[in-house]
């Protein structure tokens, strides 16, 4: 019989540590309070700019990656009066089955076996180019609550997926953290399951977090994000209609939560991960939102998938630059057409 164990591989080092490795300079730090200002003026309503958090399924190399952070920057200089670009720039992936590539944390070279003390510093330095070259601060998963402290400095939003929103150290440790964090609706489309972990993350609480004891006062900016769901025999079922985004605002007036908003994520089950479907999704919710003034205060924004090249492609062959590895993306064309177009709308 074979034996069940866990190996410890080595110790890895911890976040202060790593951050006085690679650390920001002051005029990042600054970058980052600037960005964080502003972002957070949408999520309180203070600005009426809309968000758009936007690129690859995984960011998978670092040189394709800040190609495409770069052609968004250039693009925020012609929207930015009206859009908030935030790079998606998401380097843990979880997995359904657990197999497959993780994510830069765990592969910092796709086709190349796990080395999680390579896969730390190679997201740490990631997100310090994005900010370096580029300007922008942007969004990655916490897909394991204690390896955000690697991250904490550099990062102006941050999603919980939807495995991992009914987990309670997820929900906790988004209740002590000081930029807006989206909890999207799980699998099954449950939007209590959703509004509960909203709720446990603007609360206050004491927990265990990386062999301390700490306390935590709520985080006020933890919001809603829609990304439809999956009935029980498999089939998706989006939310992202007008019917279900004013389903959403009455059960935010039922519950009294801080800051009501919604992020509408614009692939996954409610494109059913038909990837051009995307363009006409953001469009119906910008109709929405036109039409329907709580729901022009309620819709924050939306997550769109897109890379250089369009579709996906398997890890194991000679690759395209910038074409995803994971679920398929939107590409270049077709994403700087539709920030352009939201622009105009919103």
């Amino acid at each position: 019989m074979k034996k069940m164990s866990m190996k410890l591989n080595r110790e890895l080092p911890l976040p202060a540590d790593l951050k006085g490795e690679y650390p920001l300079s002051a005029s990042l730090r600054e970058r980052k309070a600037q960005r964080d200002r502003e972002i957070r003026a949408v999520f309180t309503g203070e600005s009426d700019k809309f968000l758009v958090i936007v690129g690859p399924c995984s960011a998978d190399q670092e040189d394709s990656v800040l190609e495409y952070v770069h052609r968004l920057a250039r693009i925020n200089e012609r929207v930015g009066d009206r859009l908030l670009l935030i790079p998606r720039v998401y380097t843990n992936k979880p997995r359904t089955t657990g197999a497959g590539y993780k994510g830069m944390l765990h592969q910092p070279s796709p086709d190349k076996a796990p080395d999680l003390l390579g896969g730390i510093i190679a997201i740490r330095r990631l997100h310090i180019r994005v900010m370096e070259e580029c300007g922008l601060t942007a969004a990655d998963e916490m897909l394991y609550p204690e390896n955000r402290s690697y991250l904490d400095d550099v990062l102006s939003y941050e999603a919980v997926g939807a495995r991992s929103v009914e987990n309670q150290q997820h929900r906790l440790t988004a209740s002590g953290m000081d930029i807006p964090v989206g909890m999207k609706n799980p699998t099954s489309g449950d939007l209590s399951v959703m509004l509960n972990s909203i709720q446990a993350a603007q609360s206050g609480h004491t927990f265990i977090y990386r062999g301390n004891d700490a306390t935590t006062t709520g985080n006020p900016l933890a919001h809603a994000i829609l990304r439809g769901g999956v009935d029980k025999y498999g089939t998706c079922v989006p939310n992202y209609h007008y019917e279900d985004l004013r389903r959403l605002w009455e059960l935010y007036e039922e519950r009294a939560l801080q800051n009501p908003a919604v992020i509408v994520d614009a692939n996954h089950s409610n494109s059913n991960k038909q990837y051009k479907e995307q363009i006409r999704i953001v469009s119906e919710v910008l109709h929405s939102r036109q039409y329907n003034p709580a729901l022009k205060k309620l819709i924050k924004g939306v997550m769109v998938e897109s890379y250089l090249e369009e579709g996906t492609q398997p890890i194991e062959a000679e690759r395209t630059f910038g074409k995803s590895i994971t679920d398929p993306c939107l590409g270049w064309q077709d994403t700087e057409r539709l920030l352009l177009s939201m622009a105009e709308r919103v």
